[in-house]
């Protein structure tokens, strides 16, 4: 009996806990249904930018990498990092603070939002 306490308090901390949702898996498919914030600047389809460059096969992509687009200077500074699920998140919890100078406005604060999102991001393929 005190086991399945012990284990209940685990539980209870871990999904309340602030960290909780950054640290964790998310969902593609609710990165799916909400990555259309996204899509004003980003396009989801291998090589076509737009305002931002596109974003299929972005998780495992160095940074400032895509043949043609134009990098803020913020961003080719960055070159020799690679985008991983732990660095997306980190950008879009602050593009600012990730990479002051660059021109990403838009932020995600929600971690459990992110987490979706970044989730979605690595099931799209580059070429």
């Amino acid at each position: 009996m005190h086991f399945h306490r012990l284990s209940y308090l685990l539980l209870v901390f871990a999904t309340t806990s602030p960290g909780w949702a950054a640290d964790s898996i998310g969902d593609p498919a609710a990165g799916k249904s909400v990555i259309g914030r996204c899509s004003g600047c980003h396009s989801i389809e291998p090589n076509h930018n737009m305002i931002g460059p596109s974003l299929a096969g972005v998780v495992g992509r160095p940074v400032a990498s895509v043949p043609g687009f134009a990098y803020s200077p913020a961003l080719v500074k960055g070159r020799g990092a690679t985008w991983t699920m732990t660095t997306l998140d980190a950008y879009l919890a602050s593009p600012a603070k990730a990479y002051p100078g660059n021109r990403m406005g838009f932020s995600v604060p929600d971690p459990r939002t992110r987490a979706d999102i970044v989730a979605y991001l690595a099931t799209l393929k580059g070429k």
